[in-house]
């Protein structure tokens, strides 16, 4: 059967079944396969399995037909193509990377508005006139070559950059004659979860083998090594440095030190459930090429090697201190008697830590707000650095002999802004700040609240909404929330959200357990056999706002991503009476068969493993795939996947979006909106706004509300 063949069979309408009106969405029919599995004495059917082979033509018919109803649906929303307007707008402003610098040059990146990708640009000095060093955007016509890394060498004079095709994880690095501006002849292929650590003439990385053609989304990633390649060699030559065919499922990631003496291997085994790693270090200056550990052994415990001092090493650990702390690590003397705390474990958790201008930057969390701190190279205190208000700090670091340390602060009502410090004297000012049409930040407020979860646990939530709101129980609310990997739902700005919260909207972020808001104890008490807690507090977050009448549940939707995707549909099952709308974007759906994707192995030591019996009953308990039940009214529901992801594979989404559609028993429509040449997030600003457009007219149209825009019908609902 051709391919168009197998579409038009597939669009074939579900046999019509009597509703009350508004009527019933019918769907293309989905054929089911006899295909059981069974774990630890349970049954279990998957009909859908035949979606996993994401090459094949029956596939392919079965996107086509999904994506005709779910755009055929979003083409009959009125305001869609003004709300995209809208957004291209709000979206229009330029948007900066800290600047970083070699010598006495100067890097960053700036995206103009909407060009497709961020452009790399160069120049001397900071006040010189900058000029372009790297365009993704000349380097393919749709704008979905991705850059990635940007790699200096010690001298400046060369840099490796990392690219990716269509939003892809895989990478392609280059190398760049950083003074002529030309890339040099040197290819390094099918690089994944991997830096670029320089050393001399070359520089070190990680990658995979390469998966046979056509299978990048269904081949498991395994047996990460590690390869030193020399300028002007090919590929085929580059040395193995480290690799552990005996463990297959882990990581093994290096980077080398500042000054380029010392290579650091770091080792995790997360396929086997451990959630720390091991550390070692190489002496480059040495024949010895033996990596010596400074931990060996992997288990729960986190280290990272901050930076060298001298012969010794800071490290940052979690290690009988759940909200970290650093200590020096000795080589003379490697006994974990013999670590000198330099920045001993506090109350608050530490976010972030790193070195810069001779002094070490730390950042810590006070209820899920920065609060950033300078210290000297020992650990005694030399202030605080002061912030514009609660917020969020990312970037601040350099290196050892800057002047000037940069870095960017950002609240949920405060753009993105490069902030410079002064290492001499301490001061700390703008360096660049941005405007947004249209937006006044003034004209929103930031509330926190602190709801009680099931178990009485104490859960923050951000509230962003316009000054002034009315809490009658009518103010359309989407909620966010993540819940996982040890990830920070920090305050954060979005142009794009402006667009919500100017129509009325409450956008409610929940600081889930499972995040690192709180440290390791918040993490752990979100993962494996207590992953539960995540969804009951966002249950909790969700009654919280009806009951104190910032919303309703007729005005109540939910979005999350990745681990958030699982969020949503795990919550939906649970609780589908909660929620209006739901839009579950590249989620994690089916928690019986996660591992056997990709680099999906790498989440066991959150997750758990179907292959072990308790966590098989906890993942079985929540799975969304798993715990759909027939008959029931499930909420409007938009789920989201691109064909390129190969992180969280579309068979996820697929299997999903097809089961929901047979058990949905409302009226409410159940879509899935299928990407082309885009990943695990959009892979660049044209699509990220066209799917944002959709997504948010989906849920504002499902939510009963008409924004008011320039260019949109005035229609009532």
């Amino acid at each position: 059967m051709s391919r168009l063949a197998l579409a038009a069979a597939l669009v074939v309408m579900a046999s019509a079944c009597s509703a009350p009106e508004p009527p019933r969405m019918t769907y293309p029919v989905t054929k089911t396969v006899d295909q059981v599995d069974t774990y630890h004495g349970v049954a279990v059917p998957d009909p859908y399995r035949w979606l996993e082979d994401d090459t094949s033509a029956e596939t392919a018919a079965w996107v086509e037909a999904q994506n005709a109803i779910t755009f055929a649906h979003l083409d009959t929303i009125p305001f869609r193509k003004a709300l995209n307007a809208r957004l291209t707008q709000l979206f229009n402003y330029p948007k900066f990377g800290e600047p970083f610098r070699r010598g006495d040059r100067y890097f960053f990146t700036k995206n103009d508005g909407l060009q497709n990708q961020a452009v790399l640009y160069t120049q001397q000095g900071l006040d010189g006139t900058p000029s372009v060093l790297l365009d993704p955007n000349a380097l393919s016509p749709d704008g979905t070559t991705k850059l990635g890394i940007f790699s200096l060498s010690k001298d400046g004079t060369r840099a490796v950059y990392g690219l990716s095709e269509g939003g892809s994880d895989w990478n392609t690095y280059k190398v760049l004659d950083v003074t002529t501006r030309q890339p040099l002849a040197d290819t390094v292929e099918w690089v994944k979860v991997s830096g670029a650590a320089w050393a001399g003439q070359g520089f070190f990385y990680s990658r995979y083998p390469r998966p046979a053609p056509g299978k990048e989304l269904s081949t498991k990633n395994e047996n990460h090594e590690v390869f030193f390649h020399r300028l002007g060699t090919a590929q085929s030559a580059d040395e193995k440095v480290f690799s552990d065919p005996a463990n297959p499922e882990r990581f093994h990631t290096v980077e080398t030190t500042e000054d380029e003496r010392f290579l650091i291997l770091t080792v995790s085994d997360r396929g086997k459930g451990k959630k720390g790693n091991a550390v070692y270090y190489r002496d480059l200056a040495s024949k010895d090429r033996t990596f010596r550990p400074i931990v060996g052994e992997i288990g729960d415990d986190t280290f990272t090697v901050i930076e060298n001092v001298g012969e010794r090493f800071l490290v940052f650990t979690d290690r009988q201190a759940p909200n970290g702390r650093v200590f020096l690590f000795d080589p003379r003397r490697p006994d974990e008697a013999s670590w000198t705390d330099v920045l001993p474990e506090r109350p608050e958790p530490i976010d972030s830590v790193a070195t810069g201008g001779g002094k070490i930057f730390a950042t810590y969390l006070k209820d899920v707000t920065s609060r950033a701190y300078v210290f000297d190279m020992t650990g005694q205190p030399e202030g605080e650095i002061q912030l514009p208000g609660p917020g969020t700090v990312t970037g601040l670091g350099g290196r050892r002999d800057d002047s000037q340390i940069f870095f960017t602060y950002t609240s949920f009502n405060y753009p993105p802004t490069i902030f410079r410090y002064d290492v001499a004297t301490g001061a700390t000012s703008p360096f660049r700040e941005v405007a947004i049409a249209g937006f006044t930040a003034s004209d929103y407020e930031v509330t926190q609240v602190f709801v009680t979860s099931k178990d009485g646990t104490r859960v923050p939530v951000f509230l962003t909404a316009k000054k002034g709101l009315a809490k009658n129980g009518q103010n359309p609310t989407l909620m966010y929330g993540y819940g996982g990997f040890n990830v920070t739902t920090a305050p954060g700005f979005s142009a794009l959200r402006v667009a919500l919260l100017e129509q009325g909207f409450v956008y409610a972020s929940v600081n889930l357990r499972g995040g690192a808001e709180y440290g390791e104890a918040w993490h752990e008490a979100g993962t494996k056999l207590k992953k539960q807690n995540v969804f009951d507090d966002f249950i909790a977050a969700a009654e919280w706002l009806i009951a104190n009448k910032y919303t309703s549940t007729p005005k109540l939707a939910m979005l999350g991503g990745s681990n958030g995707g699982l969020l949503v549909g795990a919550v939906m099952n649970q609780r589908p009476d909660l929620f209006t709308v739901a839009i579950p974007q590249v989620g994690v759906m089916d928690m019986l068969r996660f591992h056997t994707f990709t680099i999906g192995w790498n989440w066991i030591a959150d997750y758990g493993s179907s292959a072990e019996p308790a966590e098989f009953r906890a993942l079985y308990a929540y799975s969304p795939l798993h715990n759909l039940k027939a008959g029931t009214a499930y909420p409007a529901t938009l789920v989201t996947t691109a064909d390129h992801d190969d992180r969280v594979v579309p068979a996820h989404s697929f299997k999903y979006a097809a089961a929901l559609q047979k058990a949905q028993g409302g009226s409410a429509p159940v879509l899935i909106r299928i990407d082309t040449k885009s990943g695990h997030g959009a892979s660049n600003t044209t699509k990220q706004i066209e799917s944002t457009a959709d997504v948010f007219a989906f849920l504002m149209h499902h939510l009963g509300v008409t924004p008011r825009l320039p260019g949109a019908p005035a229609t009532t609902q």
